[in-house]
């Protein structure tokens, strides 16, 4: 936290530390582990015979992470150490086969499929890094994210590699308003605008909305937050009483709460504005006059936005979707470069903040979209499956009725999972950066030139082939 590091003498490394977090609620296990008994039985007779009763060899198990240690082995195999290596099947295909489970692939959406959970559930209780062993086997192209492919052109750097580096990388990005240029008086004292912005250790920011009015998240995202030195967004109800994080705390404010802001007990260092309001905008400027204030918004004509740059907003949060979608149903990728593209073409990319929520699911999202264009990203559902909450349904929409929370949810175990899993997002965003020779996070925004699309390289390599289409 900032007044931890005021305290310190001299420069310390910012680190997340991390210990493991066990679900607190039962999930169907990943896969399903089917033992024909009789052939299990016969293989043991036949041991019994051939060895001459050395226990050491016939109480031996063919699994290295305990499916078969329990009491009668594989008679009653333990299904939740399955991690899908198949030594079993490979030594025993006569009677053992290893299967997915179906209750398991049913967990998420089809957006936030299960191998997703699975990722976040592996980041989120672990604090690691997912390592596929058997390498990447899925498909090198796709739709949305899977478009886009980023450049590691610098990967022969050695003392810039990532997490192991013997140079340092950092990870802090500016939340506010820097101006183009400063300009000074005669007696060299600045004036005009002046630079009004926040530093958090993090391109991480937790969004609340909705879903933080449930139990105890809108406490465990500003308690988290406040801890890792970032911000929770959370809605004006939540956000009152939370004054012992009040640095952390982003509270978001509707017309309505105009007249009862004086209730939130606490001066934050940023607030959203729910959607753009002449009226509102005057009276939190009133009230917290030392905030920057964010305007909370759809992305809608770009053109708008620059408007409302114009007349005082310099920090946007900018909403798709929980599947990435814009109301016209176009992808968050898109948006993103548009709205970036619009503030550069305007002149004034510099002066503003982008920060954006929806359809950033997974680790990598996270730069691929700061390359888009964003400043930081606002994560929404990977909090919640770190959590353990359950999809109830399609959860495309904003509304907290599509999640349901484990009833014995807790402050201090929700706050490890939360921490473990902003460590390995960060651990993996420092691989990256690495990767491209990168020394800190804020020279990835827009940084175009690292980035490659599907679709333009394949019109490049295609166009004019008989039988090629190009896609929309």
């Amino acid at each position: 936290m900032p007044e931890h590091r005021e305290a310190q003498a001299g420069y310390h490394r910012y680190h997340i530390p991390t210990r493991p977090a066990p679900d607190i609620e039962k999930w169907p296990s990943r896969f399903k582990v089917k033992v024909r008994r009789t052939g299990l039985a016969k293989l043991l007779l036949s041991e019994v015979f051939h060895y001459r009763g050395r226990k050491d060899v016939i109480l031996s198990r063919p699994c290295m992470y305990g499916v078969f240690s329990g009491p009668v082995g594989g008679f009653m195999p333990r299904e939740e150490h399955c991690v899908g290596c198949l030594r079993c099947t490979t030594e025993f295909p006569e009677f053992v086969r290893i299967e997915h489970n179906p209750e398991r692939q049913k967990l998420g959406d089809s957006y936030f499929t299960f191998n997703y959970v699975d990722q976040i559930a592996y980041e989120a209780s672990s604090g690691l890094v997912p390592v596929r062993g058997a390498g990447y086997r899925g498909k090198f192209g796709g739709e949305g994210w899977d478009g886009m492919w980023t450049d590691m052109s610098e990967i022969v750097r050695p003392t810039r590699d990532g997490i192991h580096g013997r140079e340092t990388i950092s990870t802090v990005v500016d939340i506010g308003y820097t101006p183009n240029f400063l300009q000074f008086d005669a007696a060299g004292q600045p004036t005009g605008s002046l630079p009004h912005y926040i530093s958090i250790q993090l391109p991480i920011l937790f969004e609340g909305g909705d879903l933080a009015r449930e139990g105890h998240v809108a406490r465990i995202y500003a308690r988290t937050a406040a801890e890792l030195d970032t911000l929770a967004v959370l809605p004006f109800d939540q956000a009152i009483g939370l004054g012992e994080y009040a640095h952390a705390v982003v509270p978001v404010v509707r017309p309505q709460d105009a007249p009862r802001l004086s209730q939130l007990g606490f001066a934050p260092r940023v607030v959203e504005m729910h959607g753009w309001d002449d009226a509102l905008y005057t009276t939190i400027t009133a009230a917290f006059p030392e905030a920057i204030i964010a305007l909370r918004t759809g992305f809608e004509d770009a053109a708008a936005l620059v408007g409302y740059a114009r007349r005082g907003i310099k920090v946007f949060h900018l909403l798709a979707d929980y599947h990435g979608r814009s109301q016209d149903g176009r992808f968050v990728l898109d948006l993103i470069r548009e709205a970036h593209t619009a503030f550069v073409e305007a002149g004034i990319r510099e002066e503003v903040t982008l920060l954006g929520s929806g359809g950033m699911i997974a680790a990598e999202h996270m730069p691929k979209a700061m390359i888009c264009g964003l400043d930081a990203v606002a994560v929404d559902t990977p909090l919640l499956v770190a959590l353990q909450a359950r999809f109830n349904g399609e959860c495309a929409g904003r509304d907290a009725s599509h999640f349901s929370l484990p009833s014995n949810l807790n402050e201090a175990w929700g706050v490890q999972r939360l921490k473990n899993l902003a460590a390995s997002w960060r651990d993996q965003l420092l691989e990256i950066l690495g990767a491209m020779g990168l020394r800190e996070v804020r020279r990835l925004r827009g940084e175009m030139g690292r980035a490659m699309f599907m679709k333009t390289l394949e019109a490049d390599a295609f166009a004019g082939l008989l039988g090629y289409t190009e896609a929309n």
